[in-house]
């Protein structure tokens, strides 16, 4: 609790003149979520000062999820993740974050299971993150904000040709999201931290092979799933989200050289840093966020459960 001071003016009942006295009002301190709610919307990227305009904007991301309001689903299994680090190719600055890119004319990256009807192959990986450690992530859970978030970005090759025609349909993508909390070194993520210095301005490009994203994701199998879109421009409602439950633990030191990245490039005057590459968070509208864990949330019923998959089907 914090003790307010406010100066009061009463006047004496004998001599008529004011008197000024101090009151100590309690009052409540404000909550680190709140505030980080606050200061991280005051420091959003340029892109995201201005409305941007998005199809649809009905499954707009990110959300922030409410554990209350998530429902269990038996029918969800474990996902099954196979990543085969010598399709890792380079790594690019955008200009908005880094992406790790990977061949993808094959299934020897890919996803399936969990949500998925069809198998996804790995094109990319990237993160999101801000200045400080109050503050990164896209999506929340019961507003707790983590510094930073990875987005492993996978594409519909059972229903399209290549990642430019599924980024623009229903179920062409899968996004896995995993949260990054500060805490012991990462020693799977220290060979992609020694290699972002040469990528440290916009539109720099380097050779990075044999990077095994498998690293970088919890042992804990549980996750959230719900329909979305992408979290950048052209912001799609292509993506069925997969939303690890428990974060990664990276080292303070390995968050300040993604900090150390620059929004521009080489001979631009002024140099901008890359933080705050984060989206606005989007209401969920008539969504469900399903759970393949039950501990404190709802068991969905079989009704529940078949609504929810023909509404999937509908949209193939």
């Amino acid at each position: 609790m914090v003790a307010l001071m406010t100066v009061v003016t009463i006047f004496a009942k004998n001599t008529g003149r004011a008197v000024r006295c101090i009151r100590w009002t309690a009052v409540r301190q404000c909550s680190l979520a709140t505030c980080a709610y606050k200061l991280r919307h005051e420091q959003m990227h340029p892109l995201w000062q201005t409305p941007v305009e998005a199809p649809g904007g009905n499954r707009q991301s990110p959300i922030n999820i409410h554990l209350r309001d998530s429902i269990f689903d038996p029918t969800l299994q474990p996902l099954s993740i196979r990543y085969d680090g010598r399709t890792c190719r380079q790594i690019w600055n955008n200009g908005y974050s880094f992406l790790v890119e990977y061949e993808d004319s094959t299934n020897k990256s890919r996803i399936c299971g969990g949500p998925l009807v069809d198998h996804y192959r790995l094109s990319q990986f990237h993160f999101h993150w801000g200045e400080n450690n109050l503050w990164g992530s896209e999506h929340t859970v019961d507003s707790k904000v983590y510094p930073a978030e990875l987005h492993l970005v996978h594409w519909n090759a059972a229903k399209y040709t290549k990642f430019e025609e599924a980024i623009m349909e229903s179920n062409g993508l899968a996004v896995l999201a995993v949260f990054l909390k500060v805490g012991k070194r990462h020693e799977g993520l220290q060979k992609l931290v020694d290699a972002l210095p040469a990528v440290r301005h916009k539109d720099s490009v380097v050779e990075f092979t044999n990077f095994d994203p498998t690293c970088m994701l919890p042992t804990c199998p549980d996750y959230w799933t719900y329909e979305g879109s992408l979290t950048t421009p052209p912001l799609t409602e292509s993506v069925s989200w997969i939303i690890k439950k428990r974060p990664i633990e990276v080292s303070h030191d390995q968050l300040a050289v993604f900090r150390s990245l620059l929004f521009t490039s080489a001979d631009e005057q002024e140099q901008k840093s890359m933080v705050n590459n984060f989206r606005p968070q989007q209401p969920l509208m008539n969504r469900t966020v399903r759970s393949s864990f039950s501990p404190f949330l709802a068991k969905m019923t079989n009704s529940e459960v078949e609504s929810v998959h023909l509404g999937r089907r509908s949209k193939q």
